[in-house]
Order: structure tokens, then sequence, then C-alpha cells
């Protein structure tokens, strides 16, 4: 009997030679895998042949943006392949040479681009320190598209790929991803029957064709099975597909569809709620070609499809689909792109049309895709127009502070399932108001607006958060204060006194509830918040209407129909007896195009006074803010094009401390100006190029703060 034998059958081994076993089969893996350590490779021998690396160090500032040569060593000739992460050695100079190589610097990482047997720098070139992973995460496809935007919004390449390639996973990458599907049958038209070109369209990309189309979608419950089947004649031609939409709940009736129509493992979900490792896992299985399917958020825009077949974006007019993060890329404009440098199918949809959208249609781009209007007046819901200034005539409808038509809709809604009520923002009394002359009620300390919160009986300020006693107009001396807006919870307060039987449920930005139940109760929600009812709601209220046609903007009425538009769609079609009423002056132009749901006609309209004004998307704009100094610095010294207009500077508002900041304004306390830029269109790729030059040799330089630039600012006043 051998010692081991008798040792398996005998006392197990001591704890102490257990331990010994591990760290000595634990050293031996070390020996035969050796990790690799960032290092100098001094006068190590170079890749035989392709010696010179070109890489894209992730360093965001301008004047940095272009690729940087190092050598390759020959120890990593194998995986230092293009488009794998690699760690290089940045900012030595050139008195740190040693045996012909750069050394020193910091370490940063970055990306091969490609690979070339010569350099076009005459000096020394520092070798790449370490491949980090051997996983080709940028392709050429990829880097195209990261390029064409970072020029397009005069922004950085290492910027944009921040947006586009997610954070490595190492324990992430190790595991496989799984073998791809063959490609389903085309699917059945199903829903698209109801619009005359919608089959057609069908057939046409699952033919491997590539159309393009602003569809308007008609109300109710079926655009996320609609965009399914879409995404699914895409994958039947064997290529790829790709849906953007606004937020989480969008995607997740998106992903929840396609389950149903194609089974597992032909798509993946990417938003932000997955985690990072968990979406990482799922970039690389598309990355990899394992799935050929993507529906997500705003990220997913830049998702590493192969063989892309459709790109669809839904409700592209949701301020979402803009990134907040330098440069501002949106989806919309980023999935035009991919649409034309990879001869993909493209479907732009929504309730509502954007002018960018009716644009598309109006140079011949893309095509419309729309229901007849019978078909559209029977799934769309009765819409009644009342002024803000009408009062109700009963004791129920004078505390909710609801004109009676509204208070009846709710009444006669509540009678057959839920009744859905829109107000333009959170919170207990937002903003208040002289009662006689309507005058914004303002601080006395900073001029901040005014607010009573928690009905408390106390005015605080908005801004700074000083107490307010004693307050009279002071511009026609009135002393008595009405809300300009009923926020959402003082809102479900009333409409709870008002009926007092029915319960009473909010959804906003703190709490957003995804669906409702099909049965009698009140839903007070902020716009974008809105919950599904399962059968649709009986009506909805649309309050306030005049707060956000009042918005000092050049899209308020635009946002305005968007808003009514999403909140209306989830309501009963007049067929089913569904009702909404709009709180708005009847005769302005959103309003009507609200009762007549007509969205394109709309959008069509703005975009001949748009035309004929000169704003985008008729020319292309870009907006420069900053100190003032530094704004006039680099307005002297961009090489504009001959013909682009600077309209400005103008001074911004203070953003006074303790208030909430929103992306673009500036920092607490300091002043800010704005000067807008505008050139006609097919000048915006020149006007972008000169305001990146000038951005660059100002950063290059040293001289002063760096502005601000925003291509396609979505608010320009």
């Amino acid at each position: 009997m051998s010692s081991e034998n008798g040792r398996s059958q005998g006392k197990p081994p001591e704890h102490g030679e257990q331990l010994a076993l591990i760290r000595e089969s634990v050293r031996e893996a070390k020996a035969k895998a050796p990790k690799a350590k960032p290092r100098t490779w001094r006068n190590a021998p170079l890749a035989k042949t392709l010696p010179v690396a070109r890489v894209l160090v992730d360093k965001g500032p301008v004047h940095l943006d272009r690729l940087w040569d190092y050598a390759v060593p020959e120890e990593l000739d194998a995986d230092a392949r293009p488009g794998v992460r690699v760690r290089v050695r940045f900012g030595a100079g050139t008195r740190h040479v040693r045996g012909g190589r750069r050394e020193g610097g910091g370490l940063l990482d970055g990306y091969i681009v490609d690979r070339v047997a010569e350099s076009d720098y005459q000096g020394p070139l520092a070798a790449i320190a370490q491949v980090l992973s051997p996983e080709p995460v940028l392709g050429p496809a990829l880097y195209d598209l990261c390029r064409s935007v970072a020029d397009r919004y005069a922004g950085s390449l290492a910027d944009v790929l921040q947006l586009a390639v997610p954070p490595r996973h190492a324990r992430i990458e190790a595991e496989p991803s799984p073998a791809p599907l063959p490609p389903p049958a085309a699917p059945e038209p199903g829903s698209w029957s109801r619009y005359p070109a919608g089959p057609a369209f069908l057939d046409a990309v699952a033919r491997g064709d590539t159309p393009r189309a602003v569809w308007t979608a008609l109300p109710g419950p079926h655009w996320p099975q609609e965009l399914a089947r879409a995404a699914a004649a895409a994958l039947s031609s064997g290529r790829g597909a790709l849906v953007v939409v606004p937020d989480g709940r969008a995607a997740a009736r998106v992903d929840a569809a396609l389950g149903t129509l194609l089974g597992e493992g032909r798509h993946v979900l990417l938003t932000a709620e997955l985690g990072p490792e968990e979406r990482y896992r799922r970039w690389l299985a598309v990355s990899r070609g394992s799935v050929r399917a993507v529906v997500g958020t705003r990220a997913a825009m830049f998702a590493p499809v192969r063989d892309l077949g459709l790109v669809a974006v839904w409700d592209d007019g949701d301020s979402s689909h803009s990134a907040q993060n330098a440069p501002h890329p949106h989806s919309r404009e980023v999935l035009v792109q991919r649409a034309v440098h990879e001869k993909a199918a493209f479907l732009l949809g929504g309730f509502g049309c954007t002018v960018e959208a009716a644009q598309l249609v109006n140079t011949g781009w893309a095509l419309p895709l729309a229901a007849a209007r019978e078909t559209v007046r029977a799934a769309a819901p009765v819409i009644r127009t009342v002024g803000d200034g009408d009062e109700a005539r009963d004791a129920a409808a004078r505390a909710a502070r609801l004109p009676s038509l509204a208070w009846q809709a709710a009444r006669e809604g509540l009678k057959h399932g839920p009744v859905l009520v829109q107000v333009p923002r959170r919170g207990y009394a937002p903003r208040l108001a002289c009662e006689r002359c309507r005058e914004p009620a303002r601080c006395g300390s900073c001029a901040g607006p005014l607010e009573a919160r928690d009905g408390d009986g106390a005015l605080h300020c908005g801004w700074c958060g000083q107490e307010t006693r004693g307050w009279h107009c002071t511009e026609c001396g009135g002393v008595r204060l009405r809300a300009q807006i009923v926020g959402a919870r003082r809102t479900a307060e009333e409409l709870g006194r008002a009926f007092p039987s029915v319960p009473v449920r909010t959804s906003g930005r703190d709490h957003i509830l995804d669906t409702v139940p099909d049965r009698p109760a009140i839903v007070v929600s902020t716009p974008g918040a809105e919950p599904v009812a399962e059968g649709g709601y009986a009506a909805a209220l649309l309050l306030d209407g005049w707060a956000l046609l009042g918005f000092p903007d050049l899209r308020a009425g635009e946002e305005a129909l968007r808003r009514w538009l999403s909140a209306a769609a989830l309501v009963r079609g007049q067929t089913e007896g569904g009702v909404v009423v709009v709180v708005a002056e009847p005769t302005l132009r959103p309003v009507q195009a609200l009762v007549r749901w007509d969205p394109a006609g709309h959008a069509m309209r703005e975009l001949a006074d748009r035309a004929e004004l000169g704003f985008p998307p008729v020319s292309r704009m870009a907006s420069v803010s900053g100190p003032p100094e530094d704004v006039a610095d680099l307005l002297a010294a961009a090489e504009l094009p001959e013909d682009a207009e600077v309209l400005g500077p103008v001074p911004l508002p203070v953003t006074a401390a303790g208030r909430p900041r929103r992306p673009g304004d500036p920092p607490p306390g300091e002043r800010w100006e704005r000067a807008l830029l505008r050139v006609r269109p097919g000048r915006g790729a020149a006007l972008a190029a000169a305001l990146k030059t000038a951005q660059a040799a100002r950063l290059a330089r040293r001289d002063g703060e760096p502005v601000r630039l925003r291509v396609d600012p979505p608010d320009i006043g």
C-alpha cells in the first residue's frame, strides 16, 4: 500500500498540512500564469511586425484629443490588438529618455486603435506599459461612431468613450458568452395592421432593406409590442436591432414584449438599474455577437450591435435622451448617424412629434408612418377644454379648486375605473403669486420665489430659505396670495377631501408607480411619472396647462403637447368612453393640436415658424457660456464660418446658494454670460470644429477658465 493510499484510508492530514498544500498550489498557479505589471520595458525587444500602436489615451481635454504613438514590446505583441484596453505612460516629455525609450510620466488607461509599421513622430517612443485585457471592446465601427459624435458636438473622443464603453470587470470578462441563436421567423404584422404602411415597413426590414420612418403612434398600450415586432423583423433578416427609450419603465415594457415575442436569449436589456457588473456582462454579449438585439435607455445608443439592421428611438422629445455629461449627445442624432453609416433601417416613434422629426420628413430623409384619421379618432379619448378662470359651482369642486367640467369628468370616470390627474410639478404648494395682479411673490432678501411648505402657513424663500412675514405685493399692494401651480401632494390632499370614499395615490420623482389596478382610484402624477392603468384610465385631468405653456423657452408649446399626449394616451379610447379635460386656453395652438390629436400637424407648423425665424432645426446653433471675459476671449479667438451669426452675449441668471442647480447653470454666486452662434444648414460641422479648435488652443495656453460649449442646445430661451 502506498503512502497516498494509506493516508486516504486513514486519518485526514493535519490542518497545517492542508494549509501548506494550498499555499504551494497557489504559488504554482502564479508561477505558471504571471500577472503583467506596468513597466517601462527598458531595452526589451519590440514586436517584429507592426511595432507601433496608435493609442487613444483616456484623458478628456480637447487639446489632447488625438492618437498617440507607442512602441509595442514583443512580449505584449499577441495581446496588444486593436480595440483592447491598455495602460500607458503619459506626460514624460523628451527629457526622460533611456536606451532609446521615453520613460516616466503618469500611468493612464487607453485603447489601441491601430497597429502600424512606422510612426510619424521622429523622437523616442514610450512603450505600452500593460495590456489590461485582451478583450477588444473598441471595434472599428464603434470607434468611427464615437469619433463622428465627438466632432459633431465639439467634444473629445475620450469623453464620448466614457459614455459608450462601460467600465471593465475582469471577472465578467472571464465568463464565456452564450452561443448566438439562429434568426427567428419573420413576425406577423399584429397591431401594425392599424397603420396603412405598417405591414410594408415590417416586410422591408425583414427583407434586409433600410426604410426610414417617423411613426406617430396611436394612443393605447400597443406601442411596446409594435417596437418588438420591428426588432424581430430585423432579426429575421439575419441582422441586429437597437431600440432606445427614455427611461427604465419604458425599457421594461419593451423588454417584456420582446421576451414574449422571441423567447429568452435573443435580446438584452441595458439600463443603469442593472448594476455595473450585470450591465457589462450583457454589453460583452452584444460586443461578442452572442446577442443581436438590444433595448435600453440613453447609453444604449452606443451598443456595439453586430450587423445592425434597425435603429429605433421612442419619444425623442423627452429630455432624458440628451446626455447630461459633455459633449451632450442626443440619442436621436446618434441613431441617425448609425442608420446612415451602418446602412440600417430607422424608426422614430412617439405619441407626439418633435420639430426635429418633422424636419426629417420635410427634407424627405424619412417618410411619415401614421394611421388614418378615422382610426385615430376611434383610438383617442374625447378631449375637452376649459379655461383656467372657470370656477366650480358646487362645494366639492370648490374644495378641490377644479373647474366644474373637470370635477364632473372625474366623478363620472370614477364610476368605471381609475382617473389620472396630471399636475406640472411635485410638492405641496410650489410657487405663490398675488391674488389680485398675479405678480409672483418674491423674497425681500434675494428675490427668490416664496413657497408655503406643507401647509404650515409660513412663507419661506425657495432659494435662501428665509421666512417672510407681513408680505404685500410691490406692484398693486395686495396682501392675498394664490398658488401659481398646485403641487402633486396638495392636489392629492384636496381631491381626497372632495372624493372621501375614493383612494388617492401619487406618483412623482421620489416615488414612481409602474402600474395601478383597474378599479376606482385617483392617481395624481407629475409629467413623465404617470403609471399605466390596467385596462386604461376612465378619465384624465390635465391641470394648470398655462404653467407649461408659459415656460420661457422656444419649445414650451411642443413640450406641453408632448406631456399632454403621453398622459392622454393612457386613457381609454372614445369608443370605450374615455374623456380627457385639459385646463388651458382653448384657442392656443398646442391645445387645438391635442383636441384634434394632430401632433404631426403641430410640428410642421412649428417647423415653418422656426424656418421664418432662423431657429433650429432649420439652422444649426451652439451656445458658449462662462465668465464674461472667457466667453469674449473664445469668441475672439474662434475662426467662425463666414456666415456665422453671434447672438449676445447676454447675462445668465445668478444661481443662488441653496437653490437646486440644473445642468448648465453657473456655479452659485458667479456671474456668467451666454452667447448663441447660428449658422445655416450644412455648416454645423464647420462651427463645431471652429469652437473645438479655439477651446483646445485656450486650454493649451492655459488662458483663463474653459468655457462651456454645447452644440444643438435643447433650451435656447
